[in-house]
């Protein structure tokens, strides 16, 4: 829960752990991308302004493609990313993990009118708090999700020179979560590596870096590595 991971296990048995995002850096996203299309609407409207009626006839026209298109083209072509999602590191994808398609990429965007009801897209934004992996309605119904693209990044080395019984006996589960948060904590940020073991503060009796430390320490423990 505190990650909003979606695992998904693919036809060949492989777990896929899709980092869904939330409604904050979305909104950012749809922010970035409502002023490009600002943009690119004033630019065609001081150019078309200039051939009068018939002119705004064809602004009209291309206000419309633009509103309605201009995600639907980005996410069907651009891997999932429109401008303002590929500068926010987020991509959609298929809710398998599947790049998103034409027809899923419509889906979702014409849905946006009622994500919007009744304003200021409340609809959606009270769906994607309520939902485990932050989608809207159009989200649902289009099968689709918005993830967090990975970044690559030096892993933080691992504390692999001692071991450390723990002061209590842990049941198979916490062990199980101990072993797993060794594994995967090298290819996490110090910060996220502090975050997650300060959740373990009763096991190891300290926060931070020292709470990292120890529960490097104590699943070498686990693991025979004495």
């Amino acid at each position: 829960m505190l990650d909003t991971y979606r695992e998904v296990v693919t036809p060949e048995g492989v777990a896929l752990h899709l980092p869904a995002a939330g409604p904050m850096p979305r909104a950012l996203a749809w922010l970035i991308d409502f002023l490009v299309r600002g943009a690119v609407l004033m630019g065609m409207g001081m150019f078309l302004g200039a051939f009068g009626r018939g002119g705004m006839g064809f602004y009209a026209v291309a206000m419309f493609l633009v509103y309605w298109f201009y995600p639907v083209v980005f996410e069907a072509m651009w891997d999932g990313r429109t401008p303002g999602k590929r500068s926010l590191g987020l991509r959609v994808i298929a809710g398998n993990g599947a790049p998103v398609g034409w027809l899923a990429a419509f889906t979702r965007n014409l849905l946006r009118v009622v994500d919007m009801l009744p304003l200021a897209y409340a609809t959606g934004l009270v769906s994607s708090l309520a939902d485990p992996w932050g989608r809207r309605l159009g989200d649902m119904v289009a099968g689709t999700l918005v993830v967090h693209d990975a970044r690559p990044r030096d892993p933080q080395p691992a504390a692999v020179d001692a071991a450390l019984a723990p002061s209590i006996a842990l049941r198979p589960y916490e062990q199980a979560a101990l072993v797993a948060f060794a594994e995967r904590a090298p290819r996490l940020s110090e910060a996220r590596q502090a975050e997650l073991a300060d959740l373990a503060e009763p096991l190891t009796g300290a926060r931070g870096t020292a709470s990292v430390t120890r529960l490097y320490r104590m699943a070498n423990w686990l693991l025979g590595r004495r």
